[in-house]
């Protein structure tokens, strides 16, 4: 590698010595290899199949949607709840429960932050939030 044997002139070889750095080179590539991964993050986030179903005449839908409308708005099914009381009026309509899911629809012209916030009050009442599509325009909901 670095050293020539016998014969020939005596004196040193100008060729550079690789492999230390093919080593090193290896070693950062290890490291590259292991954290990149680590780095990872993900929500776990479970959306509503896009082709909707209507249930049936006689079965008793008893979902929760909470709607998040500008002006920092907040509707349960419909009915109008502050952003102060959000929080205790989920934990008390899911506190007798079993099923612990709600439905999050945010209206288009709503602030990121705000669908957030009603996502995070949600889980903190320890609800199941799923997130729904913003309704279609022209569509009947």
């Amino acid at each position: 590698m670095g050293m020539s044997a016998g014969g020939g002139k005596g004196g040193f070889n100008s060729e550079p010595n690789l492999t230390p750095m093919i080593d090193v080179l290896l070693v950062l590539l290890i490291i590259f290899m292991v954290i990149i991964p680590m780095g990872r993050k993900a929500f776990d986030v479970q959306l509503p199949d896009p082709t909707v179903t209507p249930p049936p005449k006689n079965q008793k839908v008893n979902q929760i949607v909470l709607e998040v409308n500008p002006g920092e708005q907040f509707l349960i099914n419909k009915a109008q709840v502050s952003k102060g009381e959000l929080f205790n009026e989920l934990k008390k309509i899911y506190e007798p429960r079993p099923e612990k899911i709600i439905f999050i629809k945010g209206d288009p012209e709503v602030k990121y932050q705000d669908v957030i916030f009603a996502m995070d009050q949600a889980r903190g009442a320890g609800v199941k939030v799923i997130g729904t599509t913003p309704p279609v325009p022209g569509s009947k909901q």
